[in-house]
């Protein structure tokens, strides 16, 4: 399988609502939770891509371009971005969307890079 068939295969979606426990006082999700939220999703699609241990080692610039409120659906989406020797980047979106309604408009992105580790934590390129 060529590198680009990896990438597309890996790409990793996630649907989530957002209740009232993971908002703050502005009755929009907390920022913190959000990004959780995005490195889970890309340390998904990192090891499906690679299917290796993984681990983050760097979130890179994190733009949070719109709220996103309490009571919509948020939709994850992570794709492999660079793939390096041993390390790779993944692109992270989340789209936000109303229950009731068709609008949808991107909220926030993100870059995070990801490392193969072996059986004793210590770096291993990827094998692909």
């Amino acid at each position: 399988m060529t590198i680009e068939e990896r990438i597309a295969k890996s790409k990793t979606s996630l649907f989530k609502a957002v209740f009232p426990n993971t908002t703050n006082h502005y009755d929009t999700l907390f920022g913190g939770t959000a990004m959780q939220m995005m490195d889970e999703v890309a340390f998904i699609t990192a090891t499906r891509f690679s299917r290796q241990r993984m681990v983050t080692v760097s979130s890179d610039r994190i733009d949070f371009q719109k709220p996103i409120p309490a009571g919509t659906f948020v939709e994850l989406i992570g794709q492999v971005a660079h793939v390096g020797n041993s390390s790779l980047k993944v692109n992270v979106e989340i789209y936000t969307e109303e229950m009731y309604s068709d609008h949808r408009e991107q909220a926030v992105k993100g870059e995070f890079t990801f490392v193969a580790i072996d059986e004793n934590k210590k770096p291993e390129p990827l094998k692909i």
